[in-house]
């Protein structure tokens, strides 16, 4: 059976649903996707729309099933879960008119007790609040089927940000799924997706998570932060993602914040530098210590600095390893 017909069914939204949520993701993100990729969503919400409506007409068997027995989908692909109120419109909606538009769900694979959902994240939500029993399409799907479902409806609801995206796409290669996948489940072509997979892989996970979703923020500034990451920005950022300054604020202004640190100049410390001598006392060796930033420096004069530096320099490895110790000890 091709992809093409497998795929038919998946979608129980209606086509006008998906071409609102199409005109909203483009004015959302506006310039800073490329032009191909948004082709490419407007083309395959128009193939989805077709194959849902073949599958509403033929009449799929719905069945009502307890919602503490669905499950969330196997990758994630939000940083971070929205739980839905009472006040919510589609809560409110179903609580006045009933859950028009089942969702998809699949045989749990590690569970036949169980069901995972592939497509309907929101209307499970809404009806698990009202503590009513979901309506739902079982279906047999593998693991492709249920990503392409999901990668759709992000297409046709709220959109994921941009850092979700490549988090996402970091996810799915991590789990084995292949490039063509990838691009169909995100809506996007071969360079956006390497774009994508660079930002995720460039800055650390407990970053990103730290950061959250960061919704206002677009592809270029996630793009520019992975370019300048190394190891040492992450050294300097440790305390700031720790502060409860950084974590009370939304997420947008976490990046920002991230950003602001990273531009601001470190004042340089003054440079420290003081004479040494044996505490023994004698005159047959001193020296002169400077420190200054990253640079330590010794300098020894006098009768026995040729044979002391001699046995300081045959010994270095051993002092380090004893000082890495020491560290390690004290947990550092």
């Amino acid at each position: 059976m091709s992809r093409r017909d497998r795929l038919k069914g998946l979608f129980d939204d209606t086509a006008q649903e998906l071409a609102a949520a199409n005109y909203e993701e483009s004015s959302s993100r506006g310039s800073a996707g490329p032009v191909r990729t948004m082709a490419l969503t407007l083309g395959r919400m128009e193939e989805e729309s077709r194959a849902m409506q073949e599958a509403l007409l033929s009449g799929e068997r719905i069945v009502e099933l307890d919602p503490d027995l669905i499950d969330s989908s196997f990758v994630r692909d939000r940083l971070a879960d929205q739980p839905l109120d009472m006040e919510d419109e589609l809560v409110q909606s179903i609580a006045e008119n009933g859950q028009e538009v089942p969702v998809l769900v699949r045989r749990h694979p590690d569970n036949e007790a169980r069901y995972q959902i592939a497509y309907g994240h929101r209307r499970l939500q809404a009806v698990k609040l009202l503590g009513r029993k979901v309506q739902a399409i079982v279906r047999q799907l593998d693991d492709t089927d249920v990503v392409i479902a999901q990668g759709i409806e992000n297409s046709a609801r709220r959109n994921l940000s941009y850092i979700e995206r490549a988090v996402f796409a970091l996810n799915l290669e991590l789990k084995g799924f292949e490039r063509p996948v990838i691009m169909k489940a995100l809506s996007t072509d071969k360079t956006e997706l390497s774009k994508l997979l660079s930002v995720a892989k460039a800055i650390p996970a407990e970053i990103v998570r730290s950061v959250g979703a960061a919704p206002g923020i677009g592809r270029r500034k996630w793009m520019a932060l992975a370019q300048d990451w190394n190891g040492m920005t992450a050294a300097r950022l440790a305390k700031l993602v720790a502060s409860e300054r950084f974590m009370t604020e939304e997420s947008d202004r976490r990046f920002e914040l991230l950003v602001a640190e990273l531009a601001r100049k470190e004042a340089k410390p003054e440079p420290a530098e003081y004479d040494w001598k044996p505490k023994s006392g004698g005159s047959k060796i001193a020296g002169r210590i400077r420190s200054a930033g990253n640079s330590f420096t010794i300098a020894l004069k006098t009768g026995d600095a040729p044979d002391f530096g001699a046995y300081i320099s045959r010994r270095l490895d051993e002092l380090y390893e004893a000082y890495r110790a020491g560290k390690l000890q004290a947990g550092e």
